[in-house]
């Protein structure tokens, strides 16, 4: 099994986020490169012979620009908290579709405190979200078997955020009411920071795209996208 990240990774994180600027991160860019973008790069491309087995629609795409990492700059226009840089990585490996169409994805995301993998459908638009719980209402069996089974419910938690009252059109006493206020779907499962410096990293993430994949094949079934 191979090892990813190193105590320098958590050390530029931590440097990092005690110097958030641009330029401290000038200054660190070859530790950014050697200890947290190249091998969060191998991870990726190791991923993607295990992904492929898990469904051949979804990509694990190991390039700087454009694939499935995350860049490290974050998007301050329209936020309160000004800092240039995220304290964390991470990656989506994605439907072969995602660049036409809203669709569902695996992710998974480390920082000095650990981490977690999982999947879903994050912050759909109004017409996607509609046709995620029209489904749900047509199809409530196939949902309770995606996120209820004994695996799911050890391993797994779902996550995002709900609206406090139902959904306009969808009855309030529905068996699944609390599942249709969701306003994203997604779960996941966590791991330690020994986990993230350890052998162990891929298949812990593996274990969260494993175990997410039931839910992740229900909203590609929602929204007309193969799995």
């Amino acid at each position: 099994m191979t090892t990813y990240f190193t105590e320098k990774t958590f050390r530029f994180l931590r440097g990092l986020a005690r110097n958030n600027e641009r330029a401290w991160f000038q200054a660190h860019r070859d530790d950014y490169e050697r200890h947290l973008r190249e091998p969060m790069l191998q991870l990726i491309a190791d991923l993607a012979p295990d992904l492929a087995e898990i469904s051949p629609h979804f990509r694990a795409e190991p390039r700087k620009v454009g694939g499935s990492l995350f860049r490290i700059q974050r998007d301050t226009r329209f936020a309160n908290d000004k800092q240039p840089y995220k304290t964390w990585a991470a990656a989506r490996l994605f439907h072969a579709r995602a660049r036409d169409v809203h669709a569902p994805t695996f992710y998974f995301h480390i920082d000095t405190n650990g981490g977690y993998a999982g999947g879903g459908l994050w912050r759909p638009e109004p017409a996607t979200l509609r046709r995620v719980r029209e489904f749900m209402v047509d199809n409530p069996d196939a949902w309770t078997r995606a996120t209820r089974s004994a695996a799911f419910r050890r391993d797994l938690e779902l996550g995002g955020d709900s609206l406090v009252r139902p959904p306009r059109g969808f009855p309030a006493d529905h068996p699944l009411i609390d599942d249709l206020r969701r306003k994203d779907f997604v779960a996941s499962r966590g791991f330690g920071p020994d986990a993230v410096l350890g052998p162990t990293l891929k298949a812990e993430i593996l274990r969260g795209v494993r175990g997410t994949a039931p839910l992740v094949d229900y909203l590609c079934a929602a929204l007309d996208l193969e799995f």
